[in-house]
């Protein structure tokens, strides 16, 4: 499937933003839309990394089996983060669709001569790499954090931040990329503390659920100083 950029989400805030029209075009040339099912895998663990991808819609988590079979959620991709073979971990990990998802997926080769022709994609490509290293660290720092209350409040604000399009503010609503499994899973607690620490965060009016997964920040500041 080829690539539609003019109606393409992400056209403002993944790296290729950074690039004149015929420049866009012409990369869009070298791509193509590739969609993945929840639980698809992008990339497995051990397989040689050949391509590249920008997420366009959905969300990816990166993780890790340990010796028992164990998954670690080392990382999470939002819309128009960027995955591949540029990023060499990769190769040492599986990185997986954690709700049906949209990329632009580009080959190895064909990006390699694109950041050489264009400079400006090189370096938000950088800065893409800066601010995935920086988010993280912040999640990992969520599970340094002493209380459920706190390590739930706290992943909110990242996944509300993640889902803005401001670098300033978070979204004031967004959905949430894990399943409550998932989640718990990747905050070192059960599915039923994870459930009574968003119940309770309701309650005092810091967010609200919408839907299954669909989450409302009511009162930020509440919700940051829950975080504390």
């Amino acid at each position: 499937m080829s690539l539609a950029c003019a109606s393409c989400p992400v056209r403002d805030r993944a790296a290729c933003a950074v690039l004149a029209p015929e420049e866009r075009a012409a990369l869009a040339e070298a791509g193509h839309t590739r969609t993945l099912a929840r639980g698809q895998t992008l990339f497995a663990a051990g397989d040689p990394v050949t391509s590249c991808a920008t997420l366009v819609s959905g969300a990816l988590k990166i993780a890790s089996l340990d010796a028992d079979g164990s998954e670690h959620i080392l990382a999470l991709v939002h819309p128009s983060g960027f995955v591949g073979e540029f990023f060499q971990p990769f190769a040492a990990y599986d990185v997986i669709a954690l709700a049906d998802s949209r990329l632009c997926v580009f080959a190895g080769p064909d990006m390699d001569s694109a950041i050489a022709r264009y400079p400006a994609l090189s370096r938000a490509l950088l800065r893409r790499a800066q601010e995935d290293l920086h988010a993280s660290r912040a999640l990992l720092a969520i599970g340094s954090k002493t209380s459920a209350r706190a390590r739930v409040a706290a992943i909110l604000i990242e996944f509300a931040r993640a889902a803005s399009d401001s670098p300033c503010h978070p979204a004031r609503t967004f959905d949430l990329p894990l399943s409550r499994g998932d989640l718990a899973s990747f905050l070192g607690l059960t599915i039923e503390t994870v459930s009574r620490q968003i119940t309770a965060l309701e309650r005092e009016g810091a967010i609200a659920r919408t839907g299954k997964r669909g989450i409302e920040l009511i009162d930020p500041a509440l919700l940051s100083a829950a975080a504390q």
